[in-house]
């Protein structure tokens, strides 16, 4: 057995999607329209597009044609049923 863990991109990849939703349903926020540029300044991150387009795909979030994003009724309702998970 290890006692490491080990780098699993896939669980990387669905903890930054789920940290993006996270930004985009914050409770005391409403529903926030975040621009990709603000995510990526948010997340420290300059790839957080890739994840936009994942959570879009996904049915969680919208984009506008000007290139900002929100979470859908979906994407509130996800975060509702299963909570914040640190």
């Amino acid at each position: 057995m290890h006692d490491e863990d080990t780098c699993d991109p896939q669980r990387e990849s669905n903890q930054m999607e789920r940290d993006v939703l996270y930004l985009l349903t914050m409770p005391e926020d409403g529903q926030p329209l975040w621009s990709i540029d603000d995510l990526n300044r948010e997340m420290e991150r300059w790839d957080v597009i890739d994840l936009v387009h994942g959570l879009a795909r996904s049915g969680l979030i919208h984009r506008t044609t000007d290139g900002f994003v929100f979470a859908t009724r979906a994407g509130v309702r996800a975060v509702q049923m299963i909570g914040r998970i640190i």
